[in-house]
């Protein structure tokens, strides 16, 4: 097989692909490292961190959960998510518990102070959304656009996995 090499321009477009300022991949970690500095600020009044924050909305929103259903919530793996937890649980905010029907799962369930802490935290979203400067409108727009483009990234990894056996 004869493959004709590249012309000049081809080969200034293969180029320009490993171009930082150009990947997609590098926009969404330097916002991504971008939201985290706001809200380090925005939640210090909660004494929470981003993750810690992520952990009390699920908690808040679905109530007691198993660490594992917590976890793929989040997607955090229980080596990730353990510490979390346990932070939490010295913070008085949560509690771990051996299920009375598994024992082999811990479930994790907010305490009163847990719960409570809700209430202060509904300011935050509005504050992030100004912070980014996007139009509350737009701001579902790119929501929807960003899930389905982890929807669509989550496919290509199930592809590109080798099969194990």
């Amino acid at each position: 097989m004869n493959a004709t090499p590249p012309t000049a321009a081809e080969q200034d477009q293969r180029e320009d692909w490993l171009r930082l300022d150009l990947q997609i991949c590098f926009s969404l970690h330097a916002a991504a490292r971008a939201f985290n500095g706001v809200y380090r600020v925005i939640l210090k009044d909660l004494g929470l961190t981003y993750p810690q924050y992520l952990v009390m909305m699920v908690l808040w929103e679905d109530g007691d959960l198993p660490v594992k259903k917590l976890g793929e919530r989040l997607r955090l793996d229980s080596g990730t998510l353990s510490p979390l937890v346990k932070r939490l649980e010295a913070a008085g905010l949560v509690r771990r518990e051996r299920s009375a029907r598994d024992e082999r799962s811990v479930e994790v369930r907010l305490t009163a102070q847990g719960a409570a802490l809700r209430e202060r935290a509904l300011e935050v979203p509005g504050r992030i959304v100004a912070a980014t400067g996007v139009p509350a409108a737009e701001v579902g727009d790119l929501k929807e656009r960003l899930d389905s483009l982890t929807r669509a990234l989550d496919a290509a990894a199930l592809r590109e996995t080798p099969e194990c056996g």
